[in-house]
């Protein structure tokens, strides 16, 4: 009788970023006040957003998306890092993996689409501003947030539904601080053909379609930047466009540095530390440099905390 697969493993053991005790507490205290900074961070952008009504427009709906994204996804795997800074063994079930590779995957896909439509929508504003109102409409708007969010749900859905698959028969130490997909692999006794075909296909589809949009939406741009007479409109697009181009290369710089890599032994240090940039230091990065470039975000502080202070 044929037997399925199955994984006789029932937790996994994370190495985490280092086994040095002297470490331990110095990074628990740089990765919890990363975690504040990120947390605060991005809850404050959402409320100016909600709390401005010069705010509601696409620009900032986009935005508002891109902050959610980023503070959901610090409570992915920050919490259980910081556990695993102060416990001898850092454990997380097979269930709690799985689950952490779901949505790990899930929100990284939703924002590679959402800094997608963001480059979109710059394109539309500055190259055909008169149409601008029409193009972005609200139901447009929407209609590209649940697009990228589905497509994330999708591209999650395939890379975890491959993982499950899969059998862990002893081998479960995982030499990383969270459950990601090429550590898992190396782990798996049974063939992990389809896991390896399906990254493949998903990752490549996600690079190809939103890097070509980003990209094709920033030449136009500055093909009609070029071509304008004025500097004020020149200073006006690179005001618009310069906190999308610094974010987008971040995130795209810090991903390609994390998984597009020799895998030999000595690269492993330097995949946790581009893995570190592009997890825990971009989602708090993001909204300060949405704040601190953007006239609009900076009037929108001001106006709250004098409503508060009133």
């Amino acid at each position: 009788m044929a037997v399925g697969n199955y994984s006789s493993v029932t937790e996994f053991i994370l190495v985490g970023l280092t086994d040095r005790p002297r470490l331990q507490l110095p990074l628990f205290s740089l990765f919890l006040l990363n975690y504040i900074v990120t947390v605060v961070g991005n809850l404050s952008l959402l409320s100016l957003i909600c709390l401005n009504s010069h705010l509601h427009n696409p620009m900032y709906f986009f935005l508002f998306n891109l902050s959610c994204i980023d503070f959901c996804y610090s409570f992915v795997f920050t919490p259980k890092m910081l556990m695993g800074f102060m416990t001898v063994r850092n454990t997380i079930s097979y269930a709690g993996c799985m689950t952490q590779l779901f949505f790990f995957c899930f929100f990284v896909n939703s924002e590679c689409y959402v800094l997608t439509a963001m480059a979109y929508d710059r394109y539309v504003a500055i190259c055909q501003p008169l149409q601008y109102a029409v193009r972005m409409s609200p139901r447009t708007c929407s209609l590209l947030m649940a697009g990228s969010h589905l497509l994330g749900l999708a591209g999650a859905v395939a890379h975890t539904g491959c993982m499950v698959r899969l059998s862990f028969c002893d081998a479960s130490i995982i030499n990383h601080y969270m459950c990601d997909i090429f550590p898992l692999l190396q782990l798996s006794c049974s063939s992990t053909y389809v896991n390896e075909l399906t990254t493949s296909v998903v990752v490549g589809a996600i690079v190809i379609l939103s890097s070509l949009v980003i990209l094709i939406s920033y030449a136009l741009i500055l093909f009609n930047v070029i071509n304008m007479s004025s500097g004020k409109g020149w200073s006006k697009a690179m005001g618009t466009c310069g906190s999308h181009i610094v974010t987008v290369g971040l995130f795209y710089g810090s991903g390609i540095l994390t998984y597009i890599r020799p895998t030999s032994t000595e690269s492993v240090g330097q995949g946790k530390f581009f893995s570190v940039f592009h997890t825990l230091v971009v989602p708090m990065l993001n909204p300060l440099i949405y704040s601190l470039r953007n006239k609009d975000v900076k009037l929108a502080l001001m106006r709250t905390l004098r409503k508060i202070t009133e």
